[in-house]
C-alpha cells in the first residue's frame, strides 16, 4: 500500500490532539487541508479512522491501531532529527523517563554533574510510573527509563542494567512508639494502618506479592501516587508508610524504621533502553556515569 507520509504525519497530530483545528494548528496547514488528508487516508485504507461530531473527535478501533504504530514511528523521525540538528551544534539533548521518587531521590546528583560538564545540552525528564515509562520507552518519547525492578512490563526487546540495589522499609512516628525495637511478622502489621503507593506501581505489585506469598490479604488504608506524600502521612501518625530505604535519611527524627520478621527482598534500580535505536552522544555520555568504577 502506497500511502504518503505526510498523511499519517495529519492522522498522528490529529490523533494525538483529538482536534481538527489544534492538528492544523500545529501542521501550519488550513483545517480543511487536515480534513482532507484524513479522508484521504481514509479512502486509501478503506477503513473510518475517527468518529466525528460537533462537540469532539474520537479514535475508533481501527484509529487506535494505527495510532499504536505509528506514534513510535513518527518519535523515531523526531528523535532522528534531534541527533543531526545535534550532529551540528555543541548543545544535544537527553530524553529521560522516571518516576518523581527516582528523579529527586536517585537522579538529581547525575543531572547536576551533567549540566555542569554539558551546559550547553538540553535535559528533558518526563515523570512517570515506572510502568508508565516502559511505554514511554515503547514509544520513543524517551532514549532510556530508570526504573524499578522487577518491572514485569519491560521486554526482552530492551537492554537493562541493574545500577543501584535497595531495601524496601516500614516507617512510622512516635505514634506507634511501641513498636520501636520490636520486630513485627507481616501478618502482625495488618493491625495496623499501612499506607502505600497506588496500584498502577511495580511497588504496590511488589508489595501485595510479598503478603500474598505469606498467604495474607493486604488491604492499605491509604493508596497514593507519591512517596513524599507517603512519608509525610506517616509523619503525622496517620499510618505506617512502605517506601525504598534510599527515600530515608538517616539522621530523621520524625519517624523509625520498623523491622520485620520476613526479610524483604531487595529490589533494584535499572536503566533500560532500545539497543536497536542509535543513541546520541550526550546520552552515552550520561550513561556512562552508571557503568564507571
Amino acid at each position: 500500500m502506497d500511502i504518503n507520509y505526510e498523511l499519517y504525519k495529519v492522522f498522528y497530530y490529529v490523533a494525538d490532539t483529538l482536534s481538527f483545528s489544534e492538528a492544523s494548528k500545529k501542521l501550519f496547514i488550513s483545517q480543511s487541508a487536515v480534513s482532507q488528508s484524513v479522508k484521504t487516508l481514509e479512502k486509501k485504507m478503506n477503513q473510518t479512522l475517527f468518529i466525528r461530531n460537533t462537540k469532539k473527535v474520537q479514535l475508533t478501533p481501527e484509529g487506535e491501531i494505527l495510532l499504536r504504530h505509528i506514534e513510535p514511528a513518527i518519535n523515531l523521525i523526531k528523535r532522528g532529527e534531534a541527533q543531526i540538528l545535534e550532529a551540528s551544534s555543541t548543545g544535544g539533548q537527553i530524553r529521560i523517563g522516571a518516576s518523581d521518587t527516582i528523579c529527586r531521590y536517585f537522579l538529581v546528583p547525575y543531572l547536576e554533574r551533567f549540566h555542569k560538564e554539558f551546559p550547553n545540552a538540553h535535559i528533558k525528564v518526563m515523570n512517570a510510573t515506572s510502568i508508565k515509562c516502559v511505554e514511554l520507552l515503547e514509544n520513543g518519547q524517551v532514549d532510556f527509563i530508570v526504573t524499578n525492578l522487577p518491572n514485569a512490563y519491560l521486554g526482552s526487546s530492551f537492554s537493562t542494567k541493574k545500577i543501584k540495589d535497595f531495601h524496601d522499609v516500614f516507617i512510622a512516628n512516635n505514634a506507634f512508639s511501641h513498636l520501636k525495637g520490636q520486630i513485627l511478622s507481616l501478618k502482625e502489621l495488618l493491625e495496623y494502618p499501612l499506607l502505600m503507593l497506588d496500584k498502577k506501581s511495580t511497588t504496590s505489585e511488589f508489595l501485595h506479592a510479598l503478603f500474598q506469598q505469606h498467604q495474607l490479604d493486604l488491604v492499605p488504608e491509604i493508596e497514593l501516587s507519591s512517596n513524599d506524600l507517603l512519608i509525610d502521612l506517616a509523619k503525622i501518625g496517620l499510618g505506617i508508610a512502605f517506601i525504598p530505604d534510599y527515600c530515608v535519611s538517616e539522621s530523621s527524627d520524625d519517624f523509625f524504621i520498623i523491622n520485620t520478621t520476613e526479610q524483604l527482598p531487595p529490589r533494584h534500580l535499572a536503566i533500560s533502553y532500545n539497543e536497536r535505536v542509535p543513541l546520541s552522544h550526550v546520552t552515552k555520555e550520561f550513561l556512562n556515569y552508571f557503568t564507571e568504577n
